[in-house]
């Protein structure tokens, strides 16, 4: 990924808490000498230093990705910065966001207890703290059987990039006037990069 230094997220801590919070990933790999990619949720595991996730089995992306080195992309918010935020009119439209790459080698997981194990932990990440669902509560033979629809894996992480593009190229004062801009706005991703913003500043 392309980063200017100024837009680098250095701290490891940050980087793994928008893995945490945007897991909701994009799974890129070879397949069929092809570009291939699948949107998925991914656990990351700080202790292992690895993501769990699996594939729908009809899924053939998982046949020839063992061993490959793999890219997990976890985006954050975004959103357009129009020129009309700026103090001048020398200036061009841009757009800021945040964006982890996550490299590493996919193995399979045949484990079954592992396959479960990580099953339980995405499904306890996701339900709200009030819900009556848990996955220990449902029929094992029927968990069993939905389990074999899955191919489970586990990426190894060789390396991670960081990027907030937050307009820290720019004047604090231009900074700040984006910031008034987008927090008048109703959209999500306009209000979470200028608290982004905010905080960087």
């Amino acid at each position: 990924m392309y980063i200017p230094k100024y837009f680098r997220i250095d701290d490891e801590e940050v980087i793994y808490d928008f893995i945490e919070e945007y897991s909701f990933a994009t799974l890129v790999s070879q397949h069929n000498g092809e570009p291939y990619a699948t949107h998925l949720p991914l656990m990351f595991y700080k202790s292992e230093h690895a993501l769990y996730g699996h594939f729908a089995r009809p899924n053939e992306q998982w046949m020839d990705v063992e061993n490959q080195q793999v890219l997990a992309i976890f985006q954050g918010p975004h959103c357009y910065i129009s020129p009309s935020c700026y103090e001048t009119t020398k200036a061009v439209p841009t757009w800021n966001y945040v964006s982890i790459h996550v490299y590493g080698k996919l193995e399979i997981i045949e484990d079954k207890k592992l396959i479960i194990d990580s099953l339980n932990d995405l499904v306890n990440k996701y339900e709200s703290p009030d819900s009556t669902y848990n996955l220990s509560g449902v029929d094992p033979s029927y968990i069993e059987g939905m389990s074999k629809g899955i191919v489970a894996f586990r990426i190894n992480i060789a390396s991670i990039e960081g990027k907030a593009k937050l307009s820290q190229n720019h004047p604090t004062e231009r900074q700040e006037l984006v910031i008034k801009h987008l927090e008048n706005s109703s959209q999500h991703d306009q209000i979470q990069i200028a608290s982004l913003m905010k905080k960087n500043l």
